[in-house]
């Protein structure tokens, strides 16, 4: 290396203590040259850093729920009339998510996700089966996964309300979900009014 590298190499690293038995490396060179290995990796991780902030549901301290347990959760503001209806199952089912099987990591990511999705597409009534377990292995899951779903659905701001299903629908191991008015869907109904509308003729 000449003495101007040397120069170079000594100004960009002044700050960094070398450790020992090591080479020095000039790490300015491979970096002007595009060449850094961990940039591509530090890129990704920035632009998947965003989506997994989003999801804020708890992964721990839940309570699992027996499975014959009623859910039930009415947010401030919700009719009476308007729950009443989702509780006897009088709203159409517009997509549902079946969680059997999955892993409480897993069922955290779908929820999120369904809940996310059913929304920005403007659904309004939605159905997740958590399930009941049929062995006692499955039951104790489903307890678990239960008690996530009732926690989860409470801690997500799009959800107006939910409770256990009827029994055609699967009764205590699902549940109707109830959820807010998409803005999109607010947007076109105000047009939709609006084109509704006759100018009042007073003469």
């Amino acid at each position: 290396m000449s003495s101007d590298g040397d120069e170079f190499f000594s100004q960009a690293m002044s700050d960094v203590v070398p450790r020992k038995s090591e080479p020095r490396v000039d790490l300015g060179r491979s970096r002007r040259a595009g060449n850094d290995p961990s940039l591509e990796h530090r890129r990704r991780a920035a632009a998947l850093a965003p989506e997994r902030d989003r999801n804020r549901l708890a992964e721990t301290g839940i309570t699992p729920l027996d499975a014959w347990y009623v859910l039930s959760f009415q947010r401030p503001g919700v009719q009476n009339g308007v729950f009443r209806k989702l509780k006897q199952g009088r709203y159409e089912v517009q997509s549902r998510l079946d969680l059997h099987r999955m892993t409480t990591e897993t069922a955290r990511r779908e929820i999120f996700e369904f809940i996310e999705g059913s929304y920005r597409y403007g659904l309004r009534s939605v159905l997740i089966i958590h399930g009941k377990g049929e062995s006692k292995a499955e039951q104790a899951r489903s307890s678990i996964i239960k008690g996530c779903v009732d926690q989860w659905l409470r801690d997500l701001d799009k959800v107006l309300a939910f409770h256990s299903a009827l029994p055609r629908d699967g009764g205590t191991g699902a549940a109707y979900v109830l959820l807010r008015k998409s803005e999109e869907k607010k947007r076109e109904n105000r047009e939709r009014f609006a084109k509704g509308r006759v100018a009042f003729d007073s003469g």
